[in-house]
């Protein structure tokens, strides 16, 4: 049963959706606010997020940036009264998968999350899988191990460490890595990047100054270069 986690502020909303989905053979979880929502998705990493705006805690476009930073391979939906093509463009530029307006006709919200799932399902089918022999690297099983053994990663290292490899050894900048993951009121931060990229080197043994997996072009950015000892040799 795929799992979609609901955060909305409305308990009749919160109600009516459990019954709709939970008919539809979906496990339905549910949190009243931008902090628990945020919490649950990041323990239960649910296959979709449908995600109300106004909450009471929290403005639901800084939840919508904290999940697609933190949780992203939990799709979201954003489901809101603000129909504004202001609001819509600014969630959509934001990660969301797809925006629905209050009122809204549970048959059109079931063939939108049957679409997004599908989707969902390609992607994971296509997902990134990486083996030099010594390290191995699992996008859709969010594994990493090295010489046989696993590596513990927490998010942000997994997620840096994945968005290097995507992009098959070009280099991606601070500033990219910095909005992807932390979000965009965090691009000055760089201290925290170097701290990742620290730990990450250290758990894949890796050496800063002659790296075999994390190179860095100085107050630029990192790449991700397999066997770079190997060609060097």
């Amino acid at each position: 049963m795929p799992t979609i986690l609901l955060i909305d502020d409305e308990p009749q909303i919160r109600k009516f959706l459990r019954i709709s989905l939970g008919s539809q053979q979906f496990d339905v979880l549910a949190a009243e606010n931008g902090h628990r929502g945020i919490a649950m998705a990041l323990e239960h990493q649910p296959d979709l997020i449908i995600l109300d705006l106004g909450l009471p805690d929290m403005d639901g476009k800084h939840v919508l940036q904290k999940l697609v930073g933190e949780a992203p391979r939990s799709p979201v939906m954003v489901l809101s009264v603000r129909a504004n093509e202001i609001e819509k463009v600014a969630c959509l530029n934001m990660g969301a998968h797809d925006y629905v307006v209050k009122p809204f006709s549970v048959n059109e919200l079931l063939a939108r999350i049957r679409r997004t799932l599908a989707l969902r399902s390609q992607l994971q089918a296509s997902a990134l899988s990486f083996d030099d022999g010594q390290l191995q690297i699992e996008e859709a099983q969010r594994r990493v191990t090295l010489a046989g053994e696993p590596v513990a990663l927490t998010r942000k290292e997994w997620a840096v460490l994945l968005h290097l490899v995507q992009a098959n050894g070009g280099l991606v900048t601070q500033s990219t890595l910095l909005q992807h993951i932390w979000g965009a009121t965090h691009l000055d931060d760089t201290q925290y990047l170097r701290n990742v990229i620290q730990k990450l080197r250290q758990k894949l043994r890796d050496d800063a100054a002659h790296p075999r997996y994390l190179e860095t072009e100085p107050g630029v950015g990192y790449r991700f270069v397999p066997g770079r000892q190997a060609r060097d040799k």
